[in-house]
């Protein structure tokens, strides 16, 4: 199972393996307190994409697209989460505000889709 969750939420016992998949730490957050296995920087959008969709819901559609195209073109940086998401439970942690239209929504897409549940 892959979970979502924002960084500024506090763990729980039901969130498995945690991964930071943002290429910023999130603002304010301490680094123990994420109780993260990893930060997978280089899933994360590139600082072009990023910067060019700023959250912008009206870029969401092409926003994917174009994230998707990323993700394609570099699947080691995303393996590691498939693999522990076919041991388990697996939470991507981010810090955008919005839980509808950010990076890890694509990116749990993503990962189910490859792991046949998508």
């Amino acid at each position: 199972m892959i979970q979502l969750k924002r960084a500024y939420d506090p763990p729980s016992a039901d969130d498995g393996a945690r991964y930071l998949v943002d290429r910023l730490w999130p603002r304010g957050v301490r680094k123990d307190a994420l109780e993260i296995e990893g930060w997978l920087k280089d899933v994360a959008p590139s600082t072009e994409l990023r910067t060019w969709f700023g959250h912008d819901p009206e870029k969401w559609r092409e926003f994917q697209q174009r994230y998707r195209k990323e993700l394609d073109d570099n699947a080691d940086a995303w393996q590691p989460l498939l693999d522990a998401a076919r041991d388990g439970t697996v939470t991507l942690v981010y810090s955008a505000k919005d839980t509808e239209h950010n990076d890890a929504v694509v990116l749990k897409a993503l990962l189910e889709e490859h792991l046949g549940r998508g």
